[in-house]
This record gives C-alpha cells, structure tokens and sequence, in this order.
C-alpha cells in the first residue's frame, strides 16, 4: 500500500517534490494545489494527477491522502500546517525554514502529537554523500576535536529575483539571506559541528532594495570548546561564487563545497575519499536529498524506522536561526535558545499573509 502525497503550493521545489516521489517506490502523488490553478496545472500535466487552488476541497475529495507537502511561501508554513494538523489529521512534509520561530516548532509539534501524526521537516542535505561521509568522520573521531568552522555562501540575486512575488525579501514571509538561502548551512553547523552555545552577528542590505538582509556576518561559540564564523550573502555579484563550509579540526581538515554541500572537497584524514563521496548537482541544484528524504518517509510507514529530524533537531536549528536575528537586533552576544525570539523574523503581516490564504467558502 502507498503513501499518498499531496502538495500544496506550486512554485519551482514542488516541481522536484514530485518528480522525488515519482522515483520512490511506496509513495505516490495523488493532487496538487497552488491558489493561482494554472500553476498546478503545469504539474498536474506532467504527473498526471488532478490539479485544485483551495487545498480544502482538494483533501475533502481526497480522504485517502496520508501526508501534504507544505512548499509555499516560509511566512505560511505555520499556518497551513496549523490548520491540517488539527482540522485534517494528516501527516506534514514542511519545506525549509520548516517555521521562522521556535514558539512556532514547538506549538506544529504539540498539535502533531495530539493528532497522532507526525511532522517531517526538509533539511535534504543531510543526506548528501558528502555531508554523509564527513558526518561518519567526525563521529569516528578520524578528524578529532573541531577547532574552526566557517561557513561561506557567497550568491547572487538581483532585484529582479525579489520582485517575482510580494513574498521575497519580506521578514514577515522571506527572512532573507540566511533562512531562504543560508538556512541550510545553520543547519549543518550544528549537525556537523555540535551544538551551538553563543552568536555575535551583524546583517546589512547591499545588493537590493528590500527590507530584509541580504548579508550576514557572525562569530559563533559552540558548546565543545570550538570557534566559527558564518558569512553568508546573496548581494555577491555577478554571479554565483561559493557555498561552503570547512573544518580546522586537531588532526586534519575537511571541507564540503559545491552548488549545495555536494562536493566533498577536502578530506585530509582520506584525500582518495574525496571524489568517490561527491555528487553531481548541476543538472538541478536541490540535488539528491529529497529523493532520499521520500525513501525514508516510506520505511517510517512500512517498517517504523524513526524519521532522522527528530523534533528537538529541529527546534534546535530554528533556535540557532533565531538566534543570529536576535544578536544583530540587540547588538550583542545572543545565547542559542535562551530569551525571546526576534522580534522581525516571521513578524505578523496581515495583508501580505491574505495573498496567500485561501478563501473560505
């Protein structure tokens, strides 16, 4: 028996969401939803599924749906799940940032459990070769003790980009450079790098006019002893240039590089490793890691087997989000996880949120 999915919201990833459950055996797609039809449309054509633009009615119609993909826009994640969580009972894929606040992590949890559903969060690329074999590394202790992790994500996007949608470059809906572009990153610090104990960031708008940030900097402690910085920008120009992030440990150095931590770059404890553990994004930059993320979802229905983004994991990485907002607002060191959440990131906007609700009829 499969797992049927539906998606709700129809942009570009949802595309890759599709054609990641088209590969899978045990899950299938059953609808897609987008307020604007001719959106989903395109992928009804392509899958060969009945398209909707009010998701309601497309899981009223649908009682056999087992789990909805949230991809729509960061600001509305919360919402949407809210709302299938506890009006639909269904099982939740939520795309990345999964939510903008950890109040938000903690309440889409509570509900799921109440439910007696489960929440699946999108951090596809954990399951790179390459962020696979340094994570095995680093547990082996073949590298030693971490000293410096760096982060460095220097892209490009122009005015243009952000004037797609009312959406982008919004704090209410976007976030900006670190949790549209950079979210992934802040995820593997912790992942790779342990826990994060303190941050000291500063953000800047350079390249666009929009109210969000296109450019962070911070200092980061973590909690074994090791240092950090993060640079991560979407105002390099004109293209694309890097995304990266290395380790100085105490017996040797690794770094993952590449379109999206795909490249196994450097790996001194096994240099020869290096090649046989990348992977081959540039045919589509969201790689290989949603695939992988449908496999386990299947083996979680089939065979029980825990999905590896617990709900601790995730709020951890939303925390350390959070935390890198909250440094830059209070102009000081900011403890992961401790005291309020930023007082911008996913901050109520009405009118903007009305774009992307869908009417009750």
């Amino acid at each position: 028996m499969s797992v049927k999915v539906a998606v709700i919201g129809c942009g570009r990833i949802a595309g890759h969401h599709c054609r990641s459950i088209q590969e899978i055996s045990g899950v299938e797609l059953t609808a897609v939803c987008d307020l604007v039809l001719e959106k989903a449309e395109v992928y009804a054509k392509e899958f060969g599924v009945p398209s909707y633009s009010d998701y309601r009615e497309m899981l009223d119609r649908h009682p056999e749906i087992t789990i909805v993909a949230v991809v729509t826009p960061s600001g509305m994640h919360y919402e949407h799940t809210m709302e299938i969580l506890r009006a639909y009972g269904k099982h939740v894929v939520v795309e990345k940032p999964t939510f903008m606040k950890p109040s938000q992590v903690k309440e889409a949890y509570t509900a799921a459990a109440t439910a007696g559903v489960q929440i699946f969060p999108v951090f596809q690329n954990r399951h790179n070769l390459a962020v696979r074999r340094l994570k095995q590394g680093i547990e082996a202790g073949e590298l030693g003790q971490p000293r410096i992790i760096s982060v460095r994500v220097r892209w490009c996007r122009p005015q243009r980009y952000y004037d797609l949608a009312p959406w982008r470059g919004t704090y209410a809906q976007d976030g900006g450079a670190l949790t549209n572009q950079g979210i992934h990153h802040v995820d593997l610090l912790r992942f790779l790098g342990g826990e994060v104990r303190r941050v000291n960031s500063v953000m800047r708008t350079y390249g666009a006019a929009i109210e969000v940030e296109d450019t962070a900097i911070s200092s980061i402690e973590f909690k074994n002893g090791a240092v950090g910085v993060l640079e991560v920008t979407t105002a390099a120009r004109p293209v694309d240039y890097e995304a990266s992030i290395s380790f100085v440990c105490e017996n040797g150095l690794a770094q993952l590089g590449g379109i999206a931590v795909n490249e196994l770059q450097v790996y001194s404890p096994s240099p020869s490793e290096c090649r046989a553990h990348s992977e081959d994004f540039s045919g589509c930059v969201y790689g290989n890691g949603h695939r992988l993320l449908y496999k386990e979802i299947v083996e979680f229905f089939e065979s029980g087997k825990a999905f590896s983004v617990t709900p601790s994991d995730c709020l951890l990485t939303i925390e350390l989000l959070n935390a890198f907002y909250q440094s830059d607002e209070r102009k000081e060191w900011v403890v992961v996880g401790e005291g309020d959440e930023s007082l911008r990131l996913g901050r109520s906007d009405e009118a903007l949120a009305n774009l992307y609700r869908t009417a009750r009829r």
